[in-house]
């Protein structure tokens, strides 16, 4: 697969980098909103287990969806370190529990490459491409197509 097509749904090459695991992961700086501390949220029930509740943002009531249950990564834990980044992904606004926030990095076209065929078990539908940084790797995630799926479309059907 050519770069150009590799990189087709890359429309900013500034990344918020952060955290999950062992992995590095960074997504389109335009999304994010703000990055906040992890607080308690309220629990709705019948969500699903990624989902960890909801907030009030300054009035605006906030899905929180845990990346690391939703990539199915095991121990979960909150540490001082747990942050919420906040997105704003058209007239959504969205967190996302993750592990830390690293950097904010700009990639050149020639430091992104296309997804591996790797397995057709493999979802690869949210990652845009590979980001290397000197020695390190990123999985760059297209967080709107990740976010706004099907599966969230149930969430704000249970919210309403």
């Amino acid at each position: 697969m050519a770069i150009e097509q590799a990189t087709s749904g890359i429309t900013n090459n500034e990344f918020l980098t952060f955290i999950l695991g062992h992995e590095e992961y960074g997504i389109d700086i335009l999304k994010v909103q703000e990055i906040r501390g992890y607080d308690a949220v309220t629990s709705i029930a019948n969500m699903p287990e990624f989902i960890k509740g909801v907030v009030n943002l300054r009035g605006i009531i906030v899905p929180i969806v845990d990346l690391r249950i939703k990539f199915g990564l095991p121990d979960v834990s909150y540490d001082a370190f747990t942050v919420v980044i906040i997105l704003n992904l058209g007239t959504r606004v969205m967190g996302i529990v993750v592990d830390s926030v690293s950097d904010v990095l700009t990639l050149k076209s020639e430091q992104i490459r296309a997804v591996p065929e790797l397995s057709a078990k493999l979802d690869t539908r949210y990652i845009l491409g590979l980001g290397t940084v000197d020695d390190r790797m990123l999985i760059l995630v297209d967080i709107e197509k990740l976010m706004l799926g099907r599966e969230m479309e149930l969430v704000d059907e249970a919210l309403a």
